[in-house]
């Protein structure tokens, strides 16, 4: 799946090593699959990612600050309306469905680990440039987009969260993962050359990335305690 998301997002994936496994594999993604994750636990972390979802797009919205092409342009306010229009629609649907409205959502209070996240991608995008920006947003993107289609190959046939599985591995989120990874090696080759991994610049993205992963791992955490 990584080679269909970009040369980039296989060498960042890589180079993040078990940290990687730790989010793709975690217990709660494992939950999801097969269908033993509790309730309770679901329906906490959607309200909290729905929390997180709300901070990612203003992030994503800093790309278009952060661009230096109109295609790097395009491809981060595409990214924002995938997020804000689509993406979150799962969690208000979901939701709803256990009596809790969208400005609830909304106004939830965030848990540490949300924080920790979301405030971490924002300084990397406001304290860096648009590759800081990228390593730091890439894991989520990614990431979710190769959980997704590893779940619906495998999930148990009667798991309850087929839905969430269905929208990670659809088409629709499919292709915003392609086109990220193209933006992305694009953007790379143009600020770093034809050798990214030899510019004095890598190891500090790849530092990024993988501090991202490992703050998805604390969100799985956070998701499987249900508090």
């Amino acid at each position: 799946m990584s080679a269909t998301y970009g040369t980039t997002f296989a060498s960042l994936r890589a180079g993040a090593g078990t940290v990687w496994t730790d989010y793709s594999e975690h217990t709660f993604v494992e939950g999801l699959r097969t269908g033993t994750l509790p309730r309770a636990s679901f329906v906490h972390y959607l309200i909290q990612d729905y929390v997180f979802l709300v901070h990612f797009s203003r992030a994503w919205s800093l790309g278009v600050v952060k661009s230096e092409t109109l295609e790097e342009m395009k491809v981060c306010a595409g990214t924002v309306d995938a997020l804000v229009n689509h993406e979150m629609a799962l969690h208000v649907k979901t939701c709803a469905a256990e009596g809790i409205t969208e400005d609830q959502l909304f106004g939830a209070t965030e848990a540490f680990e949300n924080l920790a996240y979301t405030r971490y991608v924002m300084d990397a995008g406001l304290q860096g440039d648009f590759l800081d920006l990228m390593a730091a947003l890439a894991p989520c993107v990614f990431g979710y987009g190769e959980i997704g289609t590893r779940l619906f190959r495998t999930m148990a046939t009667d798991t309850p969260y087929r839905d969430w599985i269905d929208t990670y591995a659809g088409a629709e989120y499919q292709e915003v993962c392609t086109t990220v990874g193209a933006m992305l090696d694009a953007a790379v080759t143009r600020r770093l050359g034809a050798a990214p991994q030899d510019s004095p610049r890598w190891d500090a993205l790849q530092k990024r990335f993988t501090t991202a992963t490992a703050l998805e791992v604390g969100f799985w955490d956070m998701g499987l305690r249900g508090t």
